[in-house]
């Protein structure tokens, strides 16, 4: 599987090569002194070329284009003018005509406004918060920016301004106020701050995150940075994944490929103006915490020497990781909006992820008088330098044998949060439940399908087998679930539908597509080449993977998953690989109906469904009272219908959990505290309604089993 992935690489590459020199694709053609034009030209023709589904340059792209580009660039509608989109407007059909002539007129013309736009927000974001805000005023405020249009004058501008920083300021007024009233309750001698004093307080908190706001990062961003944003809209317009690097975000991305992942250990993402968490990492410190989650927003930043937090709400993605990130040992305050909507200051101390707690971990898990194994895996890492030591497929390898000799009678693989990884991993580990044949097909651009297969006759495993998924399993954790699935060697539990990914990016430096190249580092490009498909020929892309037995859970209310992104490629199917279905002595649909219905019964399942469709619920409200009463009120309501599913933690199951003996061995010699950390996992397990669940359905499996195979045997 490697070697035909780097082959497949390596020949796409060499047809880019070719059809660069064909076309007289020279060092003399690329004499020109303006590098943005050389760069929208190799990027259009290497995406034309190399992209596994190229859209067409039309008046289609070129208005989708149009809109995506100015809503990236003024997304609440706070520096452009109705009178400057009308301006924009009459490149609305002409930018794929530009694009192919190296004109980047579009590019220049907003440019130059939003650089005057933002000069004069500095004088309306002072002239604001120069004044108090009234918060006995009864307005309100829409987040739902999809709602309002550019405004058409200086006046409505300044009005729309001053409710988005009263909102804003509102939530610094009510830290101060609660932090006053905390003092007073642990010193009755203490006098509190006035209401004029809190908000004065509160605005000035305002004010100075929005000089660091603008002098220290929009300030901070040269033309190229600007240029690099609008290459990247037009980029994303062929798929969510395909994303161009400018050369400082390609010296970062070799730091973070190269380096340690040091700070809170959490990837995030920018949507509209909010900095979101889209994945945990294994082992850091956001995960070790257990306070934050996927889908938490992060509003601001406290550094833990000093008194006042930063609201990154607007920021960079990268200026704001500058002030999220930092050395280990340090403390990090973020100031977080829930899902629900119920806003938390979390403190966070950094540390350098621990790569360890990334790996594959087993749990010997017990019922009663019966010893069932689980094995999470977080990730399918792979080292390709070391492939026959650091390889998720050898460790669970590893991890089930040692489950065997504790005697267990089923296993779970555990697939949630798992946001994919190595495709030859996957094959491996699959191979590791059955005998041989096809795991996944691939589709590379301009190359027929290939099978990907095991071809290893042994099986590690034969007995019962659970996978649990949820809407954060993506990719290479998708390929897993449907290849055990289709064969239906295993149950899938978990949600409606895993998270549809199902296609393969290559990052290519485009520098290397010139010769003498005198413009300087070009950056790179990240595109996608293939798409991968279950061996029963449908895809995994948009549709995710269909659990057997579908259970409710945090987000199935909430569009989570490909579907939300922008512009996805497409579902489609291909024919089916030549496969059977595994030959075993399970009843399948009999476990799958008996899951069903005890589900459909659970109470602790039912909270858990409630409480989706609050969560749903909360977040579709985007009308906010700035009126500090009704706010608070509404606040506090919140607070207490959220505390109604503090049942959902409190859930015990009865099953118990504990070390295999080579952990117990481990941890004998170990400084790590890795015990500690074990048992903190085996907590959380003994609370896991859908653990729970699955070793009933292995129950199942392991009595049909052994009721079939007498059968037959008597046969």
């Amino acid at each position: 599987m490697k070697a035909m992935m780097k082959k497949n690489y390596k020949v796409l590459l060499l047809l880019l090569l070719l059809a660069f020199a064909s076309c007289s694709f020279t060092t003399k053609r690329f004499d020109n002194p303006d590098k943005d034009k050389v760069l929208i030209q190799i990027i259009t023709y290497v995406l034309q070329q190399g992209h596994f589904d190229p859209i067409q340059l039309d008046d289609e792209f070129s208005e989708d284009l149009f809109g995506d580009y100015i809503e990236r660039m003024d997304p609440v509608k706070r520096y452009f003018y109705k009178s400057d989109y009308d301006e924009f407007s009459k490149y609305k059909t002409d930018i794929d005509d530009q694009l192919k002539n190296l004109d980047v007129a579009f590019f220049n013309t907003v440019h130059t406004k939003m650089m005057k736009r933002i000069e004069e927000a500095k004088i309306i974001y002072k002239e604001v918060l120069s004044k108090p805000f009234d918060y006995s005023k009864d307005e309100t405020f829409d987040t739902d920016y999809d709602k309002i249009d550019f405004v058409s004058n200086k006046k409505e501008m300044k009005e729309r301004w001053r409710k988005q920083l009263k909102f804003s300021t509102l939530s610094n007024y009510d830290d101060i106020f609660q932090e006053e009233k905390r003092e007073k309750e642990k010193d009755e001698n203490h006098v509190m701050k006035s209401e004029a004093e809190i908000e004065k307080e509160a605005r000035e908190a305002t004010l100075r995150s929005l000089d660091i706001y603008f002098n220290d990062n929009l300030d901070d961003l040269t033309r190229e940075d600007w240029f690099e944003i609008y290459v990247n809209a037009i980029v994303e317009e062929f798929d969510p994944h395909t994303y161009y690097m400018g050369s400082k975000t390609k010296e970062g991305f070799d730091t973070q490929m190269s380096g340690k992942l040091e700070g809170i250990g959490a990837r995030l993402t920018k949507r509209m103006d909010y900095i979101k968490i889209v994945e945990l990492i294994s082992g850091g410190p956001a995960w070790r915490s257990q306070l934050l989650e996927v889908e938490d927003v992060i509003l601001k930043v406290k550094q833990e020497d000093e008194d006042v937090p930063v609201d990154i709400v607007g920021m960079r993605i990268s200026d704001a990781i500058k002030y999220i990130k930092g050395p280990k040992g340090t403390k990090v305050t973020l100031t977080i909006k829930k899902v629900d909507g119920t806003i938390k200051d979390i403190t966070i101390v950094r540390d350098v992820v621990e790569l360890g707690e990334t790996y594959a971990k087993a749990s010997v898990v017990e019922k009663e008088d019966k010893k069932f194994g689980i094995i999470n895996l977080p990730r399918f890492y792979v080292d390709f330098n070391d492939y026959k030591n650091l390889n998720a497929a050898i460790d669970v390898r590893k991890e089930i044998n040692r489950l065997k000799k504790e005697g267990m009678q089923g296993l779970i693989l555990d697939l949630r949060n798992n946001g994919g990884g190595s495709l030859p991993a996957v094959v491996d580990m699959a191979g590791l439940f059955i005998k041989e044949g096809p795991v996944v097909q691939v589709r590379s651009t301009g190359m027929p399908k290939e099978v990907l297969s095991d071809r290893d006759e042994s099986v590690v495993w034969d007995g019962p087998l659970v996978i649990l998924v949820n809407e954060l399993s993506a990719s290479a954790s998708e390929i897993m679930a449907a290849a055990m699935q289709d064969y239906k060697r295993a149950i899938v539990i978990g949600s409606k539908q895993t998270y549809g990914k199902g296609t393969v990016q290559n990052v290519y430096p485009l520098n290397n597509l010139i010769k003498g190249n005198t413009h300087g580092d070009l950056g790179a490009l990240a595109f996608t080449t293939q798409k991968y498909y279950r061996i029963n020929g449908g895809s995994v892309q948009l549709e995710g993977v269909k659990s057997d037995v579908q259970v409710p859970g945090r987000f199935s209310f909430i569009d989570v998953g490909e579907k939300e992104k922008e512009n996805p490629l497409p579902y489609d199917e291909i024919d089916p690989a030549d496969y059977e279905t595994w030959d075993n002595y399970f009843d399948y649909d009999k476990a799958i109906s008996n899951s069903k219905e005890r589900m459909s019964k659970n109470e602790q399942l039912k909270l858990i469904e409630e409480n989706a469709k609050w969560v749903k619920n909360q977040i579709d409200e985007t009308e906010f009272s700035l009126n500090y009463k009704t706010y608070k009120n509404q606040m506090e309501l919140n607070d207490k219908e959220a505390s109604r599913f503090d049942a959902i933690s409190d859930y015990k199951t009865n099953l118990s959990f504990s070390a295999t003996n080579f952990d117990k061995q481990l941890f004998a010699s170990d400084t790590t505290n890795l015990q500690e950390k074990r048992e903190r996992w085996y907590k959380s397990l003994s609370r896991d309604v859908y653990v729970e669940e699955a070793i009933n359905v292995l129950e199942d499996l392991k009595i049909a089993y052994s009721i079939n195979k007498v059968a037959k045997v008597k046969d």
